[in-house]
């Protein structure tokens, strides 16, 4: 699987620990790990929580990422950006339960969690057992078990009824205030990154014209 790192600028000081736990986790389990950043808050491209939504849209849409993790000072904001987006499914994740929850129940392909609200002693190990707990199992299993068959059915039922509230992706992006998009693609490594990893020839035509 690869996983694409998502930080916005008002954590961004936090990428390195998030990203080393992530890997710590991951790597050994045969995944990717792919650092979209923002790395510092120095940084000069600035990503905000709506830009967090474009960026992971991009990524997932064009199958340069399997799955998206993000989040914000509280994790909604990011959470909500991700879901405006088509072929977007993402969950508000704080604790291991919920990660383990949102993988068996809701299946989906992003995460968005909270970097600020309730960081503190040991939130490095919370953020271990969270990453933890997205891999305990196969994903779409079910919770509890004997629910597995009415919630794999609503899974499917949610992504067919987002394929009619959502227009195709490549019908969003140039509609959107241009200077958005371009900072939403802006990073350091996101050419690097993107390019290498991408699927889809449409989108990877148009990122083009707005990094080039």
């Amino acid at each position: 699987m690869k996983i694409a790192l998502i930080n916005e600028n008002s954590q961004a000081a936090k990428n390195g620990v998030i990203v080393e736990t992530l890997k710590k986790v991951v790597e050994p389990l045969g995944h990717e790990v792919f650092n979209y950043g923002m790395y510092s808050a120095d940084d000069a491209e600035q990503l905000t929580y709506v830009q967090i939504g474009i960026l992971a849209a991009i990524l997932l849409n064009s199958g340069a990422a399997d799955l998206v993790i993000t989040g914000c000072g509280t994790g909604e904001g990011a959470c909500l950006a991700c879901n405006a987006f088509p072929g977007v499914l993402c969950g508000h994740v704080v604790d291991p339960t919920d990660a383990y929850q949102f993988t068996q129940v809701n299946n989906g392909n992003c995460i968005a969690m909270p970097f600020a609200k309730g960081w503190g002693w040991g939130a490095e190990l919370n953020l271990q057992y969270v990453f933890e707990k997205l891999f305990v199992e196969k994903w779409g299993g079910g919770y509890p078990k004997e629910r597995a068959v009415p919630e794999q059915r609503n899974a499917k039922i949610l992504n067919e009824v987002k394929k009619v509230t959502h227009r195709d992706l490549l019908d969003i992006l140039p509609n959107l205030d241009q200077d958005l998009v371009k900072g939403a693609v802006a990073g350091k490594q996101f050419k690097d990154l993107f390019f290498a990893n991408c699927k889809c020839d449409k989108i990877a035509e148009y990122v083009k014209t707005i990094v080039d």
